[in-house]
């Protein structure tokens, strides 16, 4: 998951003054709780409101076909038509971006809005900005105004104290995110492991803590039966919340882009326009680097570096967290910086942290500059701009290219070290500032087998045989990783068996379900199965189902429910390590749990795994890493609900003749939230018989076929 930071932040200098602070009410009344609500002027936005030229096409699954002049335009009513799916999540990113939340949303929110503080999101952003493409300026523009015009006609739905909303809160939302997802709550989390954080602290990107991944999966016209290009973008997300897909159509005089989006994204984040596809998928070098500082024993506030004590740049963030009702109270905390980072105080211990990309604002600038590019030398060009610090990145186009790279920004580290650990903060040497040029990053292009894949796996086995890149060539200090998930390992054996793959085979890959022969789970299973003792009679239908298990985790397979209760295997099952005694632990309440809710315990695996939706619920193949990727939640009837995996997939495809066609799929549908609505649910059972929409994208098209067009 992404989104662990917080937890590891709560064991901050803000935790004490919070839980401390609570218990005197002396304070309540110096913290202005009965202050004078804000009232929102949206004024500015809606005097602007009759220059934008556009109109939103829903076609009959509710999908939003954006049709406008400029990119400003189409920014306008994507931002218009998003809040009538889904205002409330975009209001709360507004919210955690600024550093608000625990203000809306009480205590447990309150390390989102010290990492706000602590990471500077706000400080200097007038000044960045202004050194935007003024295209892109133009673009947040139009969305902030959209936004306000859909609040300024809901006012029963807002949080007054956040509006209107401005251009500046998108460039904000993706500096948020981006350090979420490079791992600084494995480091954080690491620094803080003997602290006093509760078990559980809620996370801003992923409050259910699911597991996260992701599938890129293409061919070039020589692996094809037909000479087509295609390519899959299957990213395995949380199925609700700020990282949940929203899918969206944006037109405009110059460019057409169909893909994926977050809530608060003025810009499709993966997908295609009429000449390429891009996808990403999470890979996990090592961007994070902590430093104990060596700090004067007689002054708490000075650090030594190369032989000279250095002051500390002391800050206080005001923190304002909601108590009950509107009663606030705001909470002044420490902020602490030194010349290698932002730094906190751990006990009597100063660290300071470094991570990839620390100083980076043009997230959004470089993925609006790759959805506009019209073949691979642009589409590089953008990725030139070096501003997602991770990210596998999978492409395709009509030309028949295929491309792969492993993104990050991977800093230039100094040799000798061991940049795993945790480093001493005492010499200027070991600070950093440069990264691995994207030329220099590992990279995949037109391999000559024609087929490449990332699964969140080993960059150096992204295809067969010759094009692969050269591990000797990347330091260990880069930490790229070195696993094969199952997926991966599926899809070599899948894609590279086939040398002339048609579109339903290609389909039918994506949906495999089974685990490979030489999968760690499978080889973990053979081992229990081999060495486990139980008494005469005990666990023997239970045993013999597993030990029969043909690898799949098909609709109809009553051994997958027994192998997946007992392992456990998560986004990745080469983490998994054998313990025999666990297993057979899991084993025997596995079984007793299938006698007592199902009265056997060889279930159909389709009766366990649930897409529940609408008060409807449809079955489902597929499990933890497997290309059909279906994470689930345990509830008290002994089923799954599903919460994460395969969500808005997309299919591409070029035809021998250059002809664009695109399918895609949404787990839920249109309306994101809104239970009222006809699209709140009405993909599901679609996506449980694993079928695809085709999808609507010349302007003509759209209109001819669309239910409702409107102005905002």
């Amino acid at each position: 998951s992404p989104a662990w930071l917080l937890d590891a932040l709560y064991k901050s200098p803000l935790k004490r003054p919070v839980l401390g602070l609570l218990f005197f009410a002396v304070y309540l009344v110096v913290n202005q709780l009965f202050a004078a609500e804000h009232v929102p002027d949206f004024s500015d936005s809606l005097k602007r409101a009759d220059h934008y030229e556009v109109k939103i096409a829903r076609d009959k699954w509710g999908v939003p076909h954006i049709i406008g002049k400029t990119d400003s335009d189409v920014a306008y009513g994507l931002a218009y038509a998003h809040a009538e799916d889904d205002f409330k999540t975009i209001e709360r990113v507004i919210l955690a971006a600024r550093g608000k939340l625990a203000s809306v949303e009480g205590e447990k929110f309150a390390p989102n809005d010290y990492y706000v503080h602590l990471t500077k999101i706000w400080e200097g952003m007038d000044e960045r900005f202004a050194k935007l493409d003024p295209e892109l300026q133009s673009l947040c523009q139009g969305y902030a105004d959209g936004l306000n015009l859909y609040a300024s006609r809901n006012p029963d739905l807002l949080i007054p104290s956040i509006w209107p909303a401005k251009p500046e809160d998108l460039i904000a939302g993706f500096v948020h995110k981006l350090p979420l997802f490079i791992g600084l709550h494995q480091d954080i989390g690491r620094l803080m492991k003997q602290s006093d954080k509760p078990q559980k602290t809620a996370s801003v990107l992923n409050p259910g803590g699911v597991p996260v991944g992701s599938n890129f999966l293409a061919v070039s016209p020589s692996r094809s039966a037909d000479q087509a290009t295609r390519a899959c973008i299957n990213t395995h997300q949380p199925w609700t919340g700020p990282v949940a897909w929203y899918e969206a159509h944006l037109v405009t005089d110059k460019n057409n882009v169909y893909g994926g989006l977050f809530p608060g994204s003025p810009v499709i984040l993966s997908g295609h326009n009429e000449n390429i596809t891009w996808g990403h998928t999470v890979n996990q070098p090592d961007l994070v680097d902590i430093f104990e500082l060596e700090i004067n024993p007689n002054n708490k506030n000075q650090y030594k570096v190369d032989g000279k004590w250095l002051e500390l740049e002391k800050r206080v963030a005001p923190i304002e967290v909601k108590l009950f009702k509107d009663y606030r109270l705001t909470v002044k905390t420490e902020l602490l910086y030194s010349i290698f980072g932002p730094s906190m105080r751990v006990e009597e211990k100063v660290y300071a942290i470094r991570y990839g990309g620390m100083d980076q604002f043009r997230q959004l600038e470089q993925w609006w500059k790759m959805g506009r590019a019209r073949n691979l030398s642009e589409f590089k060009e953008a990725m030139r701009v070096q501003a997602l610090s991770m990210f596998n990145t999978g492409y395709a186009d009509k030309e028949g290219n295929i491309f792969y790279v492993y993104n990050g920004l991977i800093p230039k580290r100094a040799p000798g070290h061991d940049w795993s650990r945790t480093l001493p903060g005492n010499s200027r040497d070991l600070i950093w500032n440069e990264y691995i040029p994207f030329d220099e990053l590992p990279q995949v292009e037109n391999p000559a087998i024609g087929f490449l894949q990332n699964c969140n796996s080993n960059p150096f086995q992204t295809t067969l045989g010759d094009g692969n890149p050269d591990e000797a060539k990347f330091d260990p200090s880069c930490g790229i990783e070195k696993e094969m998930t199952n997926r991966a390992r599926r899809a070599l054996e899948l894609f590279g068996g086939d040398k002339q793959i048609t579109r339903e085979e290609f389909f039918a890959y994506k949906y495999d379900k089974s685990y490979a022969a030489k999968s760690n789970l499978r080889k973990v299973i053979s081992n229990f199965i081999e060495t486990v003792k139980v008494s005469d009679g005990e666990l023997q239908e239970e045993l013999e189902l597993i030990r029969n298990w043909d690898g799949s985790f098909d609709k109809a397979n009553r051994s997958a429910a027994l192998v997946l209760m007992t392992f456990r295997p998560r986004s990745n099952a080469m983490k998994l390590k054998s313990n025999k005694d666990k297993f057979l632990g899991n084993l025997r309440e596995t079984s007793e749990a299938l006698r007592k809710n199902f009265g056997r315990v060889d279930v159909e695996w389709g009766v366990i795994n649930r897409l529940v939706r609408g008060g409807k619920s449809f079955p489902l193949g597929g499990a933890s890493d497997t290309l059909r990727a279906i994470y689930g939640e345990p509830q008290k009837d002994g089923t799954l609900n599903a919460k994460a995996g395969d969500c808005f997939i997309q299919f591409v495809e070029w035809g021998k003749n250059g002809k664009l066609q695109s399918w895609a799929i949404h787990q839920f549908g249109s309306a994101t939230v809104d239970s009222k609505s006809p699209h709140y649910s009405d993909q599901s059972p679609l996506f449980s018989e694993e079928k695809e929409r085709k999808t609507l994208f010349e302007r003509e098209e759209v209109l001819a076929n669309s239910k409702r067009v409107y102005k905002p």
